[in-house]
């Protein structure tokens, strides 16, 4: 049975409006996650848009919202940075706490998955954590940014051209970037943790994968998303990965747990 989409809009951490759709499922949600989208991607790619209106089909509603500067949110993206990208995930929890329902999920693609990563220990609802294609640490998008890196350092900013897009970066991101403490944070991460990956992700190897599982703690799982491209271009990868994201976090979410216990009465 079809879902609905809510447009939504909430303020972000510095002041800039957000924003979002809520995925809702047609009954009442079993729960509420939120997902962070990829690196000068949007809300509307189409990973990020398949796995939240699948997620909704399972009856986890979800938020996907685009980050200060991107998409139809306000804001300068020259201005931003991984910290500020992080504070838009929590934001993003703040406004489900006040008008839904906390988000008891966090899920991530590529650099958002870094991101939720992060985001986790400012939103202590939250009880499971997934990424998708994400980076062992947010330094990895500076491969992207290699091309420009000279001009960086010598004039303070350059354009990057990405996606037939033109993005200004300026040097503060690649600083804010050097300073995230990501391996603690994985290790430290305190609640279980969902790896999905690709073997043949051209644009974040395999080998992030591999970081990410041996420095988080049990419990943790790992799928391989076999023959899918980075941008999760086939419905076919996106509706397997919603598919077993759904179940996997069914087992820690506690609504899920106090439904499972009813229905065994």
């Amino acid at each position: 049975m079809a879902g609905r989409t809510t447009i939504v809009a909430f303020p972000g951490a510095h002041g800039h409006s957000l924003a979002g759709r809520l995925e809702q499922p047609s009954g009442e949600a079993r729960a509420y996650a939120l997902f962070a989208h990829c690196f000068t991607c949007s809300k509307d790619s189409a990973a990020t848009v398949r796995i939240s209106r699948a997620l909704a089909q399972w009856g986890i509603a979800t938020l996907r919202f685009d980050f200060t500067g991107l998409g139809e949110s306000g804001g300068d993206f020259s201005e931003t940075n991984f910290t500020s990208t992080v504070d838009d995930l929590v934001s993003a929890a703040d406004y489900l706490r006040s008008n839904h329902q906390a988000p008891t999920l966090l899920i991530g693609h590529s650099l958002g998955g870094a991101a939720a990563i992060a985001a986790v220990e400012r939103i202590p609802e939250a009880q499971a954590v997934a990424t998708i294609g994400a980076p062992a640490d947010p330094r990895h998008v500076q491969h992207l940014i290699a091309p420009i890196r000279d001009r960086i350092a010598s004039d303070g900013e350059a354009e990057l051209s990405l996606g037939g897009r033109t993005f200004l970066i300026r040097k503060q991101f690649l600083g804010d970037l050097a300073d995230q403490p990501q391996q603690r944070r994985i290790r430290e991460l305190g609640r279980p943790l969902l790896v999905i990956h690709s073997p043949q992700d051209e644009v974040v190897g395999i080998e992030n994968a591999s970081d990410i599982y041996q420095r988080a703690r049990h419990p943790k799982s790992f799928i391989s998303l076999d023959g899918a491209d980075h941008m999760l271009t086939s419905q076919d990868d996106t509706a397997y990965a919603a598919g077993i994201l759904a179940q996997w976090a069914f087992r820690y979410l506690d609504a899920t747990r106090q439904d499972a216990i009813q229905d065994s009465r």
